[in-house]
């Protein structure tokens, strides 16, 4: 791709060529492919090493397309986060009544949802530069957040409110606590020499008994 940034292509398109900009899907997809470029540099040259230039020429485009999707270098790994995020607000909405929350979770923690497992090895040494690196600390942060009013919607509606309530909101934050603690847990404890499917079944079973944990306090 030239400097043919996806973003520049879009805009040209549509005085040139007529083509119509990115849809929803696709303009997540690239924001994907920005993290895991971003992660990779990252992990491997180190935060401080790395420019938005360098992040935006591995995916190919021009740096002034990747500033259009995120406001700092650090915030291009924010898609890699929420993604996870959104599976298990979509599995809360989904929880049936009388059904226990790790069971509902199930598809959420162990499949692609919390971490593709290609991905598991290099993001959990991104949770690792989490603790040294401040601009990355906040974006983790910011993401759990953004989480709790999201996951406080989907509790409220499992029950059928037509409002986010108190419950909702405290039962939202003990579930967003259990999850980042878990996740943070296993990062920074796990061997480096597990591979992608061990690692991937451990950072599984830690979220699980995290919401064991959490469960006892929310059913």
């Amino acid at each position: 791709m030239a400097d043919g940034s996806i973003g520049d292509h879009a805009g040209r398109g549509r005085g040139r060529t007529g083509r119509p900009p990115l849809t929803d899907e696709r303009r997540a997809a690239f924001r994907q492919e920005i993290a895991r470029a971003a992660v990779e540099l990252f992990v491997d040259q180190g935060v401080t090493a790395t420019t938005g230039e360098q992040i935006a020429q591995v995916v190919g485009v021009s740096s002034r397309t990747l500033w259009r999707y995120f406001p700092s270098k650090e915030s291009c790994v924010s898609p890699l986060f929420a993604a996870g995020i959104d599976a298990i607000a979509a599995a809360l909405r989904a929880w049936p009544e009388g059904g226990p929350l790790e069971t509902a979770l199930e598809r959420a923690t162990s499949g692609e949802g919390l971490i593709p497992l290609p991905q598991v090895p290099r993001v959990r040494a991104l949770l690792r530069l989490t603790r040294t690196e401040p601009g990355l600390r906040a974006v983790w942060l910011q993401a759990h957040d953004d989480a709790e009013p999201a996951f406080a919607r989907a509790l409220a509606d499992r029950a059928g409110l037509a409002a986010v309530d108190l419950r909702s909101e405290i039962q939202a934050a003990m579930l967003n606590a259990a999850l980042r603690a878990a996740v943070e847990h296993y990062a920074w404890r796990t061997d480096d020499e597990s591979g992608p499917e061990t690692a991937h079944s451990e950072v599984t079973a830690t979220v699980r008994s995290a919401l064991g944990v959490a469960a006892r306090g929310i059913s």
